[in-house]
């Protein structure tokens, strides 16, 4: 009998030879036939599941940002299931958008490289907008959170100072992917930029969002 090829599957493994080749060399170093090798399939392979170039990056992007919103999902579970504070509940989800190891790292320059493409490219600016939008939702929830549980004063405007927080997280992992994820420590500035929004936190469990 034939194998069944799982498509969803295949264009996974293409999106992710792409992410890997961008990660490592930028777009100079992404064609198809660099994609096809790295994959492990044929250039004729690729272009049956993807029109062109622009169709595969805006593929690739999807797929990195539901990666990472899936880790960043699981991150919430677990520290809502361990009783953490709000605000610790906030920490441990921002750290998974540090480059502070290898998968963290290939993520964010794919983010990074799309993001700068995005400048020139309406479908790709519109699946950032998306994510962007997507965590400042829930980083302002967290926020109000915060507020009901005494972790944050009632004045704190939520949509002002989720931006602020991540403006903070952006501007590190900026710094911790220039200098190195052992250059100095990234949780713990990052817990400080969190502070300045958290400012009464009080241990009790956060609401489930």
């Amino acid at each position: 009998m034939p194998r069944v090829v799982d498509h969803d599957q295949r264009r996974a493994q293409i999106a992710r030879a792409f992410q890997r080749l961008l990660a490592a060399e930028g777009f100079g170093g992404v064609s198809f036939s660099r994609v096809a090798g790295e994959a492990g399939v044929s250039v004729g392979l690729i272009q049956h599941y993807f029109a062109g170039k622009d169709a595969l990056l805006r593929f690739a992007y999807e797929d990195a940002v539901a990666r990472m919103s899936e880790r960043v999902r699981v991150r919430v579970r677990n520290s809502e299931a361990a009783g953490s504070p709000v605000a610790e509940v906030l920490l441990d989800t921002l750290v998974e958008l540090l480059p502070l190891d290898a998968e963290r790292d290939l993520e964010y320059r794919v983010r990074q490289g799309l993001q700068a493409q995005a400048q020139h490219d309406p479908g790709l600016a519109a699946v950032a907008r998306r994510s962007g939008a997507g965590l400042l939702e829930y980083v302002v929830s967290v926020i109000e959170s915060g507020k009901e549980g005494g972790e944050v004063e009632p004045a704190v405007d939520a949509s002002l100072a989720a931006r602020l927080i991540l403006a903070a997280t952006q501007g590190l992992a900026d710094q911790v992917a220039l200098s190195g994820a052992g250059a100095f420590p990234a949780r713990e500035v990052l817990d400080r930029a969190i502070g300045t929004v958290f400012t009464t936190r009080r241990r009790q469990s956060p609401r489930q969002h």
